[in-house]
């Protein structure tokens, strides 16, 4: 698309936080930098100037003024602020206003819960305070595994407070799957609830409250919001003793939280970050990208699983109030997640492409169904979004409101690229690099590439790059992940185009790459275009190199009124219009259902791994994902396909 979708007004570029945060740069630098592009190519370049601007522009509190802000300009081994002590939660204290709501809980029901800010300080006190009596101290874990609800906020605060990790993940995971991951840490601290809502009913979670329980035998402390059993503590016993939250002066790579990758192939990565990186680079993200500040209410639905939830969270270190909606966001109706944003004044809503796919598909009508006035901005993540997705929400919330896609990763708990006030949009494309990340696309050669299809790489170090995977003690985890292909370089695993005017498109992973008579292609490009007809609900394409050299292209595709052949040419027909020829699969095959990571991203790599011949056990874990019966159906195809393959 040659126009832009939004373009930013006067009052844009003069009263953005990003315009401001530019000012203070010049002044501080006497440089010149009159848009985004300047800017960010001076964020890259002069990268030690502009942590430390980022530092002092959002004046960080720590124990002592900084002097140095990196040493060893490298990947791995980066080390940011040196000497340097700070807590995250310091950075959250200073925005206490009386009667101001921190966070809002909106339920199913329609019904909502707010927790003040004093309130919200005050429970995490008095749970610090019950964690320290249990013996949890510095560098001790505490975890969670709970719904989207305010108490999660909370523990989290309290336990970054002492020092010690948090982790969680939602209830939606089985006792075994959480196990996966919370087990590898041993942890001192569980906080839990008895279960939560989704779709209208309370799923009960206390069979594998006690089964995680007696999984993880370091605990001296389980806390239960809700009804507690056996010997658990109540959230209102844990939180009764009123005690000052004073949160500990920590070193600036001092571990904060552990996130854990998908988990679909052996056990989940265990991925480390430490307070100040994370304090900076969400300090840098939620306010001089996503432009959020006191007054606004930021509301992106999640779960305690993704690190949307981390990074929702960092509202607060904007002063700005956070939902937590812990339901359905389908339910009672499709466009459930507008009617909360109507109601609550939302001024940044964040979502994915399939949610935004399934209102257009359910002819929701955002704009006019709900009073949609506080809403200045959307996020998108999770996939790539589609062009006609975001011509579609532009039509239905209105033109005045970006739409800002980003991409990033678990990995650095942030984006890579995404929006910014002072730039424009374009349908299906990001609108710029963030600050900071000094993103590129390279070939096979290691060559920056324009216009083309390349790897995405990052090729300066980020202070919320990982400080290292749990259980890697050599790091060798760590260097294979991101650095085994260019030398010094990060590559991500994205397959992205960089565009003339430094827009980011992105196409898909990487290594689950179509590559079909030596012509590389994204997965991204057959979705949206076979996801934009209406009789296809969602769609996969796997492209799987056989051992004579043949090559299989199928499609998978989710068609609740069943798959005819006149819908088949369709399909062709679409993909050959809006991607290419060479995109048109070899099969189109109907499917029930799609199987995905709980996060929502679809299994490319473990499918097409069990149709080259590999064993479920040894391809994926099931409870990592979010449909056993799909993930079933696709077993049961893979071991059909590799009979038939074995009898030719």
């Amino acid at each position: 698309m040659d126009s832009a979708l939004w373009t930013p007004t006067d009052a844009d570029l003069a009263e953005a936080r990003v315009t401001e945060f530019a000012r203070f740069v010049e002044q501080r630098h006497e440089v010149e930098l009159p848009d985004y592009e300047a800017l960010w190519r001076w964020s890259t370049i002069e990268l030690e100037s502009f942590w430390r601007a980022v530092w002092d522009f959002f004046e960080v509190r720590s124990s002592s003024t900084p002097t140095t802000v990196l040493v060893e300009r490298s990947m791995p081994g980066a080390h940011w602020f040196p000497g340097t002590q700070l807590n995250y939660v310091d950075q959250v204290i200073r925005h206490m206003r009386p009667g101001r709501a921190a966070i809002v809980h909106a339920r199913e029901d329609g019904s909502t819960r707010t927790v003040t800010w004093e309130e919200m300080i005050d429970q995490a006190g008095a749970l610090a305070g019950s964690l320290a009596d249990a013996g949890v101290g510095r560098g001790d874990r505490v975890v969670g595994y709970l719904p989207n609800v305010p108490e999660a906020v909370i523990a989290f605060l309290a336990t970054a407070s002492l020092g010690a990790v948090w982790s969680a993940c939602g209830q939606d995971y089985s006792a075994s799957a959480a196990l996966d991951r919370l087990g590898q840490l041993e942890p001192t601290a569980l906080i839990t609830a008895d279960g939560y809502v989704y779709g209208g009913k309370f799923r009960d979670k206390a069979a594998d409250v006690d089964a995680l329980t007696a999984g993880l035998p370091t605990l001296r402390l389980v806390v239960t919001v809700g009804e507690a059993s056996g010997n658990a503590v109540s959230w209102a016993d844990a939180t009764a003793q009123s005690r000052q939250l004073s949160p500990a002066a920590v070193p600036f790579d001092h571990p904060l939280w552990v996130v854990f990758s998908s988990g679909t192939t052996g056990l989940p990565k265990g991925i480390v970050h430490g307070h100040g990186g994370v304090v900076l680079e969400h300090l840098k993200s939620v306010v001089l990208h996503s432009d959020l500040g006191p007054e606004d209410v930021f509301f992106w639905y999640t779960s305690p699983s993704w690190m949307m939830w981390n990074f929702q969270v960092a509202g607060l270190l904007a002063g700005s109030t956070i939902v937590c909606a812990d339901g359905n966001p389908a339910f009672p109706a499709p466009d459930a997640l507008w009617d909360i944003a109507g109601r609550l004044g939302v001024t940044y809503l964040g979502t994915s492409p399939g949610y935004v796919l399934a209102c257009m598909k359910a002819d929701t009508h955002p704009g006019s169904d709900h009073d949609l006035a506080a809403l200045r901005a959307v996020g998108i993540t999770g996939s790539a979004m589609p062009a006609t997705s975001s011509i579609w929400l532009s039509e239905n919330i209105g033109a005045h409101v970006p739409v800002f896609s980003i991409s990033g990763g678990t990995d650095v708990v942030s984006a890579f690229a995404g929006g910014a006030r002072t730039a424009p949009v374009w349908a299906g494309e990001l609108s710029v690099p963030f600050l900071g990340v000094a993103l590129d696309a390279f070939d096979e050669a290691g060559n920056s590439v324009r216009g083309t299809v390349g790897e995405l790489v990052v090729t300066e170090p980020m202070p919320s790059m990982p400080l290292y995977f749990w259980n890697d003690a050599d790091g060798s985890r760590y260097r294979d992940a991101y650095f085994d292909t260019y030398p010094g370089i990060w590559r991500h695993g994205d397959w992205i185009t960089v565009t003339d005017r430094r827009s980011v498109v992105v196409h898909g992973r990487s290594d689950s790459t179509l590559n079909r008579n030596g012509i590389r292609m994204g997965s991204a490009d057959i979705y949206q275009a076979v996801e934009s007809l209406d009789e296809v609900t969602e769609a996969l394409v796997l492209g799987i190199e056989l051992p004579d050299g043949g090559y299989w292209m199928p499609l998978f595709v989710v068609v609740p009124g069943g798959a005819t052949d006149e819908l088949r040419e369709r399909i062709e027909s679409v993909i050959r219009t809006q991607a290419s020829p060479r995109h048109v699969p070899d099969d189109v095959i109907a499917t029930p259902a799609i199987p995905h990571t709980r996060t929502g991203k679809k299994l490319e790599v473990p499918l097409k791994r069990l149709f080259q011949g590999a064993t479920a056990a040894g391809t994926l874990d099931a409870s990592a994902v979010d449909d056993a019966a799909a993930l079933a159906w696709f077993v049961d195809r893979a071991t059909e396909f590799q009979r038939v393959q074995r009898a030719r």
